[in-house]
């Protein structure tokens, strides 16, 4: 293979891995970041929606005569008169052109699929009107009986072939897990429920669209995929994808539920073009409990077959959830449950039911969370049942290969270290094995831990990076920031590749305009962008060595460039380093003003296979064999498994007398590849164990067996953690390089923080009670009649 001069390895790092402040801080605390909702546009006008009361029926009669007397109102959208897109989700489904989670769009007839599901839009010129009026409107149906979930007696459960809207197998086998478990001498099989759960981002959706003429639209849409946005629109709209601009600065959280593409924004679109002004238009809190998905209600039975001494024979896993009418959306839990430990005996199946419910949709951790609960509280159960200590039968079960996906080697693995490091901050050696035993006054106190992981996701993207001869650069990304900090790892990646102070580096992300980027979610806005970057700037290096040598004033005059090499912004010889000049001073001399370097980065399999399939690397000669083909012949692996790795670590105090349960103390240790930001890193590892813990603990969406409505939809009801239910937390990531994932060996982090969180709660619950909780949240009232119950 012929070899580039940009190794695609760790380059020495300056500002990278740093824990810099946020460069957009200033602006989200002066107020001058502007979120969706917050763009001045002249002529602007309003959109508020009305929302079905019902879950099924038919619409018999809309009365909009108040609603329209109201001073300001424009116009007043439903089915009867709201313009139609070019085409509707489900052909474009049909047409393998729709990837957004929803294939329903409402108000293109008088059925009524769910509960809160928008039945008109009204228009005004203010904020204030707009809902006034949207409240005398009057809306007469013939109701159905709903079906409200897979527990309904009249759901019909199915085997999807596919689930996650086509994306994943619906069954899996690896072995032959069925005999192995018959067989086995040690067996262990439960069922663990989880409960609705929503996203609560603190910015609800928003959608601002401002058409220029017909056929030239500009949308400011709180989105974590623009680009996603940007060709869901092109399709529905019938015109090009150029003529879509979609913008998104800041985003004030979204956890997956703005992952995907609803249909209040396709409706404000059609609105704005119809009363010929820009719209806005902002959901409510209890709005976003009905528009933009959420964690679908769930239960597993996990099977698992051992040998006396501890290894695992087999694990069998089944899941039931609830999906929507049109959709086959389910968290693929199968996958950790297949991968995390070494087994040679595997099965998953998958039951759904269609129920009167919006389509469920990924939420941080989309199946590793859920997945992980049942898989690493059986895990404990298992340990206890063996006399074994968690965390030593963990080890005994040690993957040293991926056994889920032919063998394939680790791209790198670090889990061993979390695990020692993660025991040592925590004083594991300290916990008492039988549970119920320990005592904080009148306090139980229990000790528990579970792994985390979560996969590499391949993806990839464009960047761009101009440097000036002044010594500033701009590096642009079609890339948006959750408010996690993109913004400002991504100006310590384009200063490190430049050899500039982070000052002198502008990072622009978020338009459509910008460099194609994939969106933030699955973990790989950061690997995949960095890497864009890299790349980008790879190209730049490249044509300033090619002016360099070909300058008699530079000290690399008529040198090979294959001889010259790049870091930190210097270019210098190979064999003589002293011998070189800094990319800037090279621009300065020639008399150019700027030079420009565009390219596209790759994350995951796309990367190892850029750089090392075929060049002698793992990719070309795998260590270690796989399974065995159609022909029963054995098969070599292609390439490497990519995973982040980490271990959770949980003390709880529960009160026998109340029920009450409190996360006292928390470790998390993770091997996440290069950190490009301790600082932000850390949060972002803190958020996810909170979140977990959330879930754990209290987060949970009623929704009315009778009218499958939801009846806690808003935050005074669905808990969430504050700070009184946060302990310190102790966060520590372990060194870890990995070649093959791309240019900076970054892996993502947004979703491993959750990984297991739950199961360390319930783990450590038990080990203070003696209680097993197999039903998420582990409220008060559970606990109380666990307590209550003789085992």
């Amino acid at each position: 293979m012929e070899t580039n001069f940009f190794e695609p390895t760790l380059p020495p790092t300056n500002v990278v891995g740093k824990p810099m402040d946020r460069v957009d801080g200033r602006a989200k605390v002066m107020g001058t970041a502007r979120y969706s909702a917050e763009y001045p546009v002249n002529g602007l006008v309003h959109g508020v929606l009305k929302t079905s009361d019902i879950a099924k029926g038919k619409i018999t009669s809309i009365d909009t005569t108040a609603a329209a007397k109201e001073p300001g109102v424009i116009s007043i959208f439903t089915y009867q008169n709201i313009p139609k897109p070019a085409k509707v989700p489900s052909a474009l489904k049909e047409e393998k052109k729709w990837q957004a989670a929803q294939s329903y769009l409402p108000m293109q007839d008088a059925e009524i699929h769910y509960a809160g599901e928008p039945v008109a839009v009204v228009v005004a010129d203010t904020l204030e009107r707009a809902t006034q009026a949207a409240a005398l409107i009057k809306v007469s149906y013939q109701v159905e009986k709903p079906i409200d979930s897979y527990q309904d007696p009249k759901a019909d459960l199915f085997d999807p072939q596919k689930i996650q809207n086509g994306k994943t197998d619906g069954r899996k086998v690896r072995g032959n897990p069925e005999q192995a478990y018959a067989s086995a001498p040690v067996k262990h099989e439960a069922t663990y429920v989880h409960a609705i759960n929503h996203h609560n981002p603190m910015e609800p959706a928003a959608t601002t669209a401002v058409w220029e003429g017909s056929d030239r639209l500009t949308v400011y849409e709180s989105t974590q995929n623009i680009t996603m946005s940007q060709g869901s629109l092109a399709n529905l709209l019938g015109i090009p994808r150029d003529q879509v601009r979609v913008v998104t600065h800041h985003l004030g959280g979204g956890f997956g539920c703005k992952g995907s593409f609803w249909p209040h924004t396709i409706l404000t679109v059609l609105a704005a073009r119809a009363v010929n002004r820009p719209l806005r238009l902002v959901l409510t809190r209890p709005q976003m409990y009905t528009s933009v998905g959420h964690r679908e209600d769930q239960e597993q039975t996990l099977k698992i077959g051992a040998t006396q001494e501890g290894k695992l024979l087999s694990l069998i896993h089944e899941k039931k959830s609830t999906t929507s009418p049109w959709d086959n959306y389910a968290e693929s839990n199968s996958k950790v449950v297949n991968m995390l430990y070494a087994c040679p005996n595997f099965s998953a199946r998958y039951e759904l039911a269609r129920a009167n419910v919006m389509t469920a949709v990924w939420m941080r951790a989309p199946g590793e969370a859920p997945g992980s609960f049942a898989l690493e509280s059986s895990m404990d159960d298992l340990a206890h049942q063996l006399n074994i200590d968690p965390l030593q039968f963990r080890l005994l079960n040690y993957a040293d290969k991926d056994y889920s996906d032919k063998g394939k080697p680790w791209s790198s693995k670090s889990l061993k270290e979390c695990y020692t490091r993660g025991a040592e901050l925590f004083g594991w050696n300290k916990r008492n094995s039988k549970p119920g035993q320990t005592r904080r006054g009148n306090k139980l106190v229990g000790m528990g831990m579970a792994t985390a992981t979560y996969p590499v996701h391949s993806a990839q993207g464009t960047a761009r990076v101009r440097l000036f001869a002044d010594g500033h650069a701009v590096v642009q990304s079609g890339a948006t920031d959750l408010g996690t900090g993109t913004w400002t790892v991504m100006t310590q990646v384009g200063a490190d590749a430049l050899g500039l102070p982070p000052e002198k580096v502008r990072f622009e992300l978020g338009d459509t305009r910008l460099p194609t980027a994939p969106g933030s979610g699955g973990s790989q806005a950061a690997g995949t962008v960095s890497s864009s970057i890299m790349a980008a700037a790879e190209d730049l290096w490249k044509k300033v060595i090619d002016m360099a040598v070909g300058d008699k004033k530079s000290p690399l005059y008529k040198a090979k460039p294959t001889d010259v090499k790049v870091e930190l912004g210097r270019m210098f010889l190979k064999k003589n380093p002293k011998k070189g000049e800094t990319l800037v001073a090279a621009l300065s001399r020639s008399g150019m003003t700027d030079m420009e370097g565009m390219a596209m980065g790759k994350y995951g399999a796309g990367y190892e296979e850029k750089h090392f399939a075929g060049a002698g690397g793992a990719a070309a000669s795998p260590e270690e064999p796989g399974g065995k083909n159609e022909k029963g012949e054995e098969e070599k692996p292609s390439g490497h498994s990519m995973h982040s790795f980490g271990a959770h670590f949980c003390e709880v105090e529960v009160d026998p007398d109340l029920g009450t349960i409190r996360v006292t103390r928390w470790v998390g240790v993770h091997g996440v590849g290069q950190v490009l930001n301790l600082k932000t890193a850390t949060s972002q590892l803190y958020g996810g164990a909170i979140f977990g813990i959330g879930s754990a603990l209290m987060e949970e969406t009623f929704r009315d067996p009778n009218y499958a409505r939801y009846t806690n939809h808003n935050l005074a009801e669905y808990h969430i953690p504050v700070n009184a239910d946060i302990p310190d937390m102790q966060i520590e990531f372990v060194p870890e390089k990995d070649p093959y994932i791309n240019a900076l060996g970054v892996k993502g982090i947004g979703e491993i923080g959750i990984v297991g969180v739950a199961a360390a709660v319930a783990n450590a619950v038990y080990n203070a009670t003696g209680k097993r909780m197999r039903s998420l949240p582990i409220t008060p009232d559970k606990m109380l009649e666990a307590l209550r119950t003789t085992a």
